[in-house]
């Protein structure tokens, strides 16, 4: 007695459907992407508030950002505190139109925070110019 066997069909991957997936997952990723921004070079950790009313304003303004450890940077520059009423001046020559905001670190000391003040003060700075960031909980 003779017994039929069927032959079996190799498996194969359907590389085209592969393709096509692939592509709608690069094409999400890309349109998904954020664009991260030039940030100042210390790194920040921005008190947060619940209570107060978030700031509608969209203008773009120039970083003075203080750190927990001390360390004061103008845009993407790390500035020594001698130094910073100079460059907060020429800054202000070079940038005209251009407005700073201080972003201070939670843990930044509140005598740094004076001293800097003071320094755009005597750059020429009103302290009514110069903002303070604050996180806002959501």
């Amino acid at each position: 007695m003779k017994i039929y066997t069927r032959k079996r069909k190799q498996p194969t991957v359907p590389i085209i459907t592969l393709i096509d997936i692939l592509a709608i997952l690069l094409i999400f990723f890309i349109v998904t992407t954020t664009f991260k921004t030039k940030e100042s070079l210390v790194k920040v950790n921005l008190p947060t508030s619940s209570e107060m009313g978030a700031d509608e304003s969209q203008d773009t303004r120039v970083s003075l950002t203080l750190g927990k450890d001390g360390r004061v940077s103008l845009a993407e520059r790390v500035v020594s505190m001698k130094d910073l009423p100079v460059a907060l001046r020429n800054f202000q020559v070079s940038n005209p139109g251009q407005q700073l905001e201080l972003k201070a670190d939670e843990g930044a000391p509140l005598g740094l925070m004076v001293k800097v003040w003071d320094a755009a003060t005597q750059a020429g700075l009103e302290i009514g110019d110069l903002p303070l960031r604050i996180l806002l909980e959501e």
